[in-house]
This record gives structure tokens, C-alpha cells and sequence, in this order.
């Protein structure tokens, strides 16, 4: 047993939280509770229940030299993730049980739990999927991203009906090719990008403008018929616009926001350089704000970081070259709570963006708040230990950050079934709060989700 003492939950009350470590739950959630076991003294720490990062490229099979199930889930675990779902753009991707079950094996290593989702492409096997513990369905892709696993209309439609049938979520990136602005591709350039000529665009706003914003707009309620048309479940990944956010609300479906679409904007694209290239690509100061404004007021369901680390020389590459993508797993809990901090969010809202929502959206039942039965999955952060974020003192294997001098509140203990799994060394802060995200990390305790 173990017993987390005087904790302030994300409602503002203050509970003591009776862990069985054993069973991995939740035993009681109370005032005065009898302390059993081991004691943690949490008075004047916040306890939250651990974050679901929905979203996230952990880049095995295929590519270690990005990232690892080893690497992603230690920085998940150091940022407050205790449960990531990984999506099938690896290689082989993950649209086939011999590929899924290669994952699986994989993520034997992760120090979280996970969830791992179906891909669908053309040489797509859904019996072999379904056969197996898949979460969800996607990231289906309606137009190339990194991994090359767009699909037409007519596969979508087949994707969305087995889902429906299947009763899964489905997973959507949403953008529509057809609207993507070529004018401002360099002389010689393919539409996905390639070799740029020396006469063409090549500034960092260059993607921007040229996966643009009604090519979002477009796709997200085109999808959104479709998914009414087949009775199937959409979960609109990384939105980037307000509009498509309405859509979304307005259709009855969910959607996720990343932090960089909720912070970034293409006025910080002259120092993010190609760093700053993803998809769906930054979009305007404004857009990010209506963005922002659909976070905080609840319109929006989850954040998720589409974690997509690559090295920092591929991502120094020219713009029509660099990969999309950034690192965010271990950054998005620390990012929300520095808003809390600073009153723009409430800390029950970041409870239900990165908890409670997708907890439910996704079915998993054990997880996402805390209360009595539950998994024991806990963070405690002191909410007041602000510092500074710096890519080299991140845990993913790329190394870098997006978010590079902007401050956080990082955890102090993240717990995965009532096993610590990283526990924050106190001295590790200097003075003026400035200093690594060190700490202990324990074994690699992860389990499927859905087995």
C-alpha cells in the first residue's frame, strides 16, 4: 500500500489517495484517510490523473535512430504521459497483423502503457487487425504525411464502415491535396515536396502557405459527412483551425489540438526555421488564437501532441526537404500546466484535455481520474515549480524542442498502475529554477491498453 497524503486534486479539494500497489488501483480517495504503507507527503502539490497522449510517432519499427519505444516512453513518463497511442506510420507500418504484432514486441520496452493503432492503406489486412488488441483505427491519412499512407475517398468510406462495424474510433488527418496551393512550389518541385530549385520559394512559410488552411477546413467536413454516412466514430487528429474545430462540435464528433497549433503560430516560423515544419502546417497569429480561445472554453476535447521527433539534421534540411514533425510528448503536461499556473486555463480543464476526455473517447474506463477503482495513474507536480524548457535536457532520443526558453511545470513523481516510474531529484533545480529534468525513472512496466 501506499498512501499520497494532503494532496490539492484539479477541482481545488484536498484528498488524501490510498494506492494498492499491488492490484495497480485506486483503493480509496478521502479526507483523513489511515495512512497504510508508504507515505508521500503532498501538501501543497497538485495530483492529477496521468496524461493520455492520444497521439504520438514513436518511430519503431523503422526508425531508431529517432526514437524508440525506450526513449519516447522515458520522455513520456518524465513529462506526465502514462499512457500514449501510437500511430501505424512506422515501417512496416502497422496495417497487418505480422506488422502489428512486430510493434507490439517492440513496445514491451515502453516504461508506459500503450495503445497501438491500425493503418490503413491499400494493402490494408482488417481481419488480421481486428484479430488483435488494436486501440483504434489511424491515423488514416486523407492526404501524404511522413510515411506516404494517404488514401482516396473510396478506401476511407471502406475504413470508416469496418470501423463502424467494429465498433472503433477512427482517427483522422484531414487535409484535401486537391486545395494545397502549388503556386508556391519551387520551378521543378512535385507536389509532395523534393529537390527545390535555387529560383523557387524556399522560406520557412513556404509550407504554410502551400498546405493551407481551407485544404483542413475542406477535409474535416468532408470527412465528417462521410462518417455520418457510414455511422462510424471520427476523432479529428491535430486540428490547426477554429473553423474546423466548429466543424467537428457542430457534426457531434471529437478533436484534438496539439500544443504547437495552441502556441505557435507562423509569426515564430523566421526563428523556428524548418524546424517549425508539421502537418497540418502553423498556421496565422489569429487562427492560433481562435485556436487557444476553443481549448480553454471546451469546445475542443483533447490535447495531443502528434509527437514526431526527428533528428536535428533532418529537420535542418531546406524546407521542401526537412521531414514534418516535432517532439512534444514530454512537453505538452508542463506546457498546459504553466497556462494553469498562469490563469489562463483552469487546472480541471487541463484534467479533462488530457485525462478524463480521452479516456472516454477512447474507452479505456480504468483510466483518466481519479476515484476509487481506478488505475493508480498519477502525476504530483508542485504547481508552483516553473522552469525553463531546454532541448537538451528533454528525454526523447531527437533531442530537440519547438518549445526551446519557454517555461513549464514539470512533474515530481509520475506514477504508471501504482509503479513509480519517474521520480524527480529535488537538487535538480537551481535557484532560480532553471536546471535539468533529472530524475530516477523506473522499469519499463507498460501494458497494452486494450489487452
Amino acid at each position: 500500500m501506499l498512501t499520497i497524503r494532503d494532496a490539492t486534486l484539479a477541482d481545488g479539494s484536498r484528498r488524501d489517495v490510498r494506492i494498492d500497489t499491488d492490484a495497480g488501483r485506486i483503493a480509496a480517495v478521502g479526507s483523513s484517510l489511515t495512512e497504510s504503507g508508504d507515505v508521500v507527503d503532498a501538501a501543497g502539490n497538485l495530483l492529477l490523473p496521468g496524461a493520455i497522449d492520444a497521439h504520438v510517432h514513436f518511430r519503431q519499427p523503422g526508425f531508431p535512430h529517432k526514437e524508440t519505444w525506450e526513449t519516447g516512453s522515458t520522455s513520456a513518463a518524465a513529462g506526465g504521459v502514462t499512457t500514449v497511442v501510437d500511430q501505424p506510420n512506422t515501417d512496416p507500418p502497422t496495417v497487418d497483423g505480422p506488422a502489428f504484432d512486430e510493434k507490439a514486441d517492440l513496445a514491451d520496452a515502453s516504461l508506459v502503457d500503450y495503445g497501438i493503432n491500425g493503418g490503413v492503406t491499400a494493402d490494408w489486412n482488417p481481419d488480421e487487425l481486428f484479430d488483435r488488441p488494436v486501440l483504434a483505427l489511424g491515423e488514416v491519412f486523407l492526404a501524404d504525411s511522413t510515411g506516404e499512407m494517404g488514401i482516396d475517398e473510396d478506401l476511407f468510406r471502406e475504413a470508416l464502415e469496418r470501423a463502424s462495424d467494429e465498433y472503433v474510433v477512427v482517427t483522422v488527418h484531414a487535409e484535401d491535396a486537391d486545395l494545397f496551393d502549388e503556386s508556391v512550389l519551387p520551378r521543378g518541385t512535385n507536389a509532395n515536396g523534393g529537390a527545390a530549385s535555387v529560383e523557387g520559394r524556399d522560406d520557412a512559410e513556404a509550407w504554410s502557405a502551400y498546405r493551407t488552411a481551407d485544404a483542413e477546413i475542406a477535409a474535416v467536413e468532408r470527412a465528417l459527412d462521410l462518417a455520418d454516412d457510414t455511422g462510424a466514430r471520427v476523432h479529428v487528429a491535430h486540428t490547426s483551425t477554429p473553423e474546423a474545430v466548429d466543424a467537428a462540435a457542430a457534426a457531434g464528433a471529437t478533436c484534438e489540438v496539439t500544443p504547437h497549433h495552441m502556441f505557435l503560430s507562423r509569426d515564430e516560423l523566421s526563428e523556428l526555421g524548418t524546424r517549425g515544419r508539421m502537418n497540418p502546417p502553423l498556421r496565422g497569429e489569429e487562427r492560433r488564437e481562435g485556436v487557444f480561445a476553443r481549448v480553454a472554453n471546451g469546445t475542443v476535447d483533447v490535447v495531443a501532441t502528434d509527437h514526431a521527433p526527428h533528428t536535428r539534421e533532418e529537420k535542418d534540411a531546406g524546407i521542401w526537404d526537412a521531414p514534418s514533425g516535432v517532439p512534444g510528448v514530454e512537453t505538452m503536461l508542463p506546457l498546459l500546466l504553466e497556462q494553469a499556473r498562469k490563469g489562463n486555463l483552469s487546472y480541471d480543464r487541463v484534467a479533462d484535455l488530457t485525462a478524463r476526455n480521452p479516456s472516454e473517447i477512447f474507452g479505456l474506463p480504468r483510466k483518466g481520474r481519479i476515484e476509487e477503482g481506478r488505475m493508480a495513474d498519477l502525476v504530483l507536480v508542485d504547481p508552483d515549480a516553473t522552469r525553463e524548457i531546454r532541448g537538451e535536457d528533454l528525454h526523447s532520443k531527437c533531442g530537440w524542442t519547438p518549445f526551446e526558453g519557454w517555461n513549464g511545470v514539470f512533474p515530481r513523481l509520475t506514477m504508471v498502475r501504482g509503479s513509480v516510474v519517474y521520480e524527480a531529484h529535488d537538487a535538480s533545480l537551481t535557484p532560480d529554477g532553471v536546471g535539468p529534468a533529472d530524475g530516477e525513472f523506473g522499469d519499463a512496466v507498460g501494458e497494452n491498453v486494450r489487452e
